[in-house]
């Protein structure tokens, strides 16, 4: 079932829409350069190296080409569009951070629209919590384009606090943000076998792409599958799932940038028991394109985000070995109403109906377990910081990771 809001699964037998011809060719010329690719690599690429490309590939890739990636004209929503609340409830999270933290910072990673950052430096100028800068890591040019315009016209009296990064900081001090960041990391995918385990390649099919199954080359991906299946229910013959490898190297790089703060990692996904569940045997990887969901990587490559879920377990414990201290795991519904979701509602104008059932239908969305609250996670990571994160006082599910 696709975890991003107001994605439909594509029937059976009913196409997906048509790319428009400037799109059609941008799909047609990283196709050509994915092919190189692996004619150059004796015909076969792993698939995190392919879908590396088929997302990030410089001026080509899902991410860094030109095409509306959010909204109702984009190809999903996320969070920050369905309701200002979302903001709101994350800005009354981060702001008693702000205040233990001496002159502390905000960094948001992969920003997306924008519309996340414009929210949340106005609900903290309204909280007099405003973080001495607002950093933005984002790979895109062209949405840093976007971002800026977002701030431009939502937040202009704070754009002279915003500052866009190519790359991590070092030495930070304040409030790390990652919402929806690590299920569009590349991932490494793999099946197990009579035989044992086996990696999936990409290779070349006509003038198309297929997977091939194969001896493993990624380094650490067969021992970690060998600790997933000593850890799990016995994985049976035939089960295909995906494993993030780089979250690893992600996590341990925020941990030594960090010297005192705390990140929240908002993300869909599920505990290490939950991911690798015996029935979900074809794992988690889908694919979104105009609000549709479906599993084929290798169509409309470059035009389509590609995703997979987040295994919070994993993530947990690479984040406390590299220094940081759990601060809570929970659903995204629970973080929002144990950081005043209902008030926030409650503040809003009763005389302007309109914008107050917008809201409530807002509040419904991010919180039905039908909708995002229960399939979202939100994870809480402290370093050399001594304080309780009220976003998760409801309900801490930390014993489940």
């Amino acid at each position: 079932m696709p975890d991003c809001l107001s994605e439909k699964s594509v029937p059976p037998g009913r196409p997906l829409p048509l790319p428009d011809a400037t799109s059609q060719a941008i799909s047609e010329r990283l196709m050509r350069q994915i092919r190189r690719t692996i004619e150059k690599a004796n015909g076969a690429i792993p698939f995190d190296r392919f879908m590396q490309m088929a997302l990030y590939a410089p001026g080509l890739g899902y991410y860094v080409a030109g095409s509306r990636k959010f909204g109702e004209q984009g190809d999903f929503i996320t969070a920050p569009e369905v309701s200002p609340l979302f903001a709101q409830c994350l800005a009354h999270q981060i702001a008693p951070i702000l205040t233990q933290v001496t002159a502390g910072d905000l960094l948001e990673f992969g920003a997306g629209s924008g519309l996340l950052a414009a929210d949340l430096l106005v609900e903290l100028e309204r909280l007099d919590r405003l973080p001495r800068c607002y950093q933005i890591l984002e790979v895109s040019p062209e949405l840093r384009a976007r971002q800026l315009e977002t701030l431009e016209s939502r937040a202009p009296h704070l754009l002279t606090r915003v500052k866009w990064l190519d790359t991590m900081p070092s030495g930070f001090r304040g409030v790390v943000i990652a919402n929806e960041l690590l299920d569009a990391m590349p991932v490494s995918r793999f099946r197990i076998t009579e035989g044992g385990i086996e990696e999936s390649f990409v290779i070349c099919d006509g003038d198309g792409l297929k997977e091939r199954f194969d001896t493993p080359v990624t380094q650490g991906l067969e021992s970690t599958v060998e600790e997933i299946c000593q850890e799990s229910v016995e994985l049976s013959t035939g089960y295909v799932s995906e494993i993030n490898l780089r979250q690893t190297a992600w996590i341990s790089a925020l941990a030594s940038a960090m010297d005192q703060g705390a990140a929240i990692l908002i993300d869909y996904g599920y505990s290490h028991a939950e991911y690798y569940h015996p029935q979900r045997n074809r794992g988690t990887l889908m694919c979104h394109y105009h609000h549709r969901a479906h599993s084929d990587p290798f169509s409309r490559v470059g035009l389509q985000d590609i995703t997979s879920h987040v295994d919070f377990t994993a993530l947990a414990r690479a984040a406390v070995e590299s220094g940081f201290r759990l601060g809570g795991y929970t659903t995204q519904a629970h973080f929002l109403i144990a950081n005043g979701l209902d008030s926030r509602l409650a503040e809003s104008d009763p005389n302007d109906l309109s914008r107050h059932m917008s809201l409530v239908q807002g509040v419904k969305r991010l919180t039905l377990p039908s909708e995002m609250g229960e399939r979202f996670k939100v994870l809480g990571l402290l370093k050399e910081l001594d304080i309780n994160l009220q976003g998760f006082s409801l309900r801490d599910f930390c014993e489940r990771l």
